[in-house]
C-alpha cells in the first residue's frame, strides 16, 4: 500500500512541558489497544515529540483511520509515504510518484514544505522547496504553485534513516488521553444527553465507570440492554466501562408511597447521587458526570439541581448544562449513540415521573418529605449498592 504508517500528532499535550513523556505513553497506550480493533499488525512508537503508527502487514486503510479518530489525544492523523532514498534526485521521483498516486486529477494548487530533522543532510530546507516544486512542475505542468492557500500542502520532512512525504492531515478527536486526569462515575439512562456527557468527560482525560438505575418489572430487559449497549458505543472512545447496575425498584416504591408526588423525580434524583457517590467511593471515582441541562425537564431547573447537589459531596461535572437540545443531539448523531438513544424503551424516572413535578423545589420541604423514609430507606440502599450487578462494556 502507498502509506505504510501514519504520523500522529497532538496538541494539548505539548504544553505539559516536563511531564509531556506520561501523557504521550498514555496515547501510545491507547493508540494500540484502538488498533486491536482493526485487522492487521502495527507498531507505535514516539519519536522526539511525535507519535508514528507503522503498518507491518496488510490492513484495511478506512478502519484504520476510524479507529485512530476514536482515540482522545489525538489532533491529527497523517497517513506518509516513507522512503529510504535519501539522495535528493531520487527523493525528486519519489516526491512525483506519491503526487501521481495520491492525487489522479493534477488541475490543482500546490506548496512544498520541506523540514530536515537530520541537518547533516546537505540540502538546505528553503533549496529543497523550491527544487522540488520545480521537479513537481516539470512532471505536471497542469499543477501551479500558490504559497498562500494551496491546494495540496506536501510535506517532506528528511529524518535520520528515512524521508516522509504526506500531504493529508485528518482531523482527531483532539482532547487529552483517557486515565491522565483521573476516574469519575456516570450516571448512565437510556437517553440522548447521558451518553454525549460521558464522551465529553472523557474526552478531557478522565476514565469514567458509569451506573445505571435499572426497576424491573417498570422497566424492561430490553431497556437494561440499550443502556448497555451505550456504555459499548461510548467505550470505543473512553476505553473499557464498568457498568454498575443498581436495582432501584423498592427505593422508588418507598419514595412513591410515602413522598408528595411532585416531589417524586427530585427525591429519587437525590437517592440515586446518594447511591452513585457509594459506588464512586468504592471504586475509586473522584467526581460524578451527569447529562443535566438547565432547564430542559423539572428536574433540571437550576433550583432542583441545586436541591440534587445537596447529597453531594464529591464534585458533579455536567458537561452538557449549557447546551440546547439540538446540540446535543448533533454530538449524539457524530459519536454514533443517537439511533440507540432513542429506543422507545422507558427508563425508571420517565415510569415514575409525576403529572406536575415540582420545578421550583424548596430544600427544607424536600428535606422534611425525606425524613418520612428514615425508618427503611437505609436499609434499601444498602441493599441496592451491595446487589448491584457490574457488566464490563467494551
Amino acid at each position: 500500500m502507498l502509506y505504510q504508517s501514519f504520523l500522529i500528532k497532538y496538541a494539548e499535550i505539548g504544553t505539559k512541558g516536563k511531564n509531556r513523556f506520561l501523557f504521550e505513553d498514555a496515547l501510545v497506550s491507547h493508540i494500540c489497544h484502538a488498533l486491536k480493533r482493526v485487522d492487521g499488525k502495527f507498531d507505535v512508537t514516539k519519536d522526539a515529540g511525535r507519535i508514528y503508527v507503522a503498518a507491518l502487514t496488510e490492513y484495511d486503510y478506512e478502519d484504520v483511520v476510524e479507529a485512530l479518530k476514536r482515540v482522545f489525544g489525538i489532533a491529527w492523523i497523517c497517513p506518509m509515504f516513507q522512503t529510504e532514498e535519501r539522495e535528493f534526485e531520487a527523493l525528486k521521483k519519489q516526491v512525483i510518484h506519491y503526487l501521481d498516486q495520491v492525487y489522479p486529477d493534477k488541475h490543482l494548487t500546490f506548496k512544498v514544505v520541506s523540514r530536515r530533522a537530520d541537518k547533516r543532510y546537505p540540502v538546505p530546507s528553503e533549496q529543497m522547496n523550491r527544487d522540488l516544486g520545480e521537479a513537481v512542475l516539470d512532471a505536471y505542468p497542469e499543477m501551479s504553485v500558490n504559497v498562500h492557500e494551496p491546494d495540496v500542502l506536501l510535506r517532506v520532512e528528511v529524518r535520520n534513516t528515512v524521508v516522509n512525504i504526506y500531504s493529508e492531515m485528518i482531523p482527531g478527536p483532539g482532547g487529552m488521553p483517557v486515565g491522565t486526569n483521573g476516574k469519575a462515575l456516570l450516571l448512565l439512562s437510556g437517553g440522548i444527553d447521558s451518553p454525549v456527557a460521558g464522551y465529553m468527560v472523557a474526552k478531557r482525560g478522565v476514565k469514567i465507570d458509569a451506573v445505571y438505575f435499572h426497576a424491573p418489572p417498570y422497566t424492561s430487559e430490553r431497556a437494561k440492554q440499550k443502556v448497555v449497549d451505550l456504555a459499548k458505543l461510548v467505550s470505543r472512545y473512553s476505553g473499557p466501562i464498568d457498568l454498575h447496575v443498581v436495582n432501584f425498584t423498592e427505593i422508588q416504591m418507598a419514595i412513591y408511597e410515602t413522598c408528595p408526588h411532585e416531589e417524586l423525580t427530585i427525591i429519587m434524583r437525590r437517592y440515586m447521587m446518594r447511591i452513585a457517590e457509594r459506588i464512586a467511593g468504592e471504586t475509586g471515582s473522584l467526581a460524578l458526570v451527569t447529562g443535566e441541562s438547565i432547564g430542559q425537564v423539572a428536574s433540571q431547573t437550576v433550583q432542583s439541581l441545586a436541591a440534587t447537589n445537596d447529597v453531594c459531596t464529591l464534585p458533579v461535572f455536567r458537561p452538557v448544562i449549557a447546551f440546547d437540545k439540538q446540540e446535543i443531539v448533533d454530538i449524539s448523531e457524530r459519536i454514533g449513540t443517537y439511533e440507540t438513544s432513542i429506543l422507545p424503551y422507558e427508563d425508571c424516572c420517565t415510569i415514575f415521573v409525576a403529572k406536575h413535578p415540582v420545578t421550583k423545589p424548596v430544600l427544607k420541604a424536600i428535606r422534611k418529605s425525606e425524613a418520612k423514609l428514615s425508618g427503611t430507606i437505609g436499609e434499601l440502599v444498602e441493599k441496592a449498592v451491595s446487589t448491584r450487578d457490574v457488566i464490563r462494556c467494551v
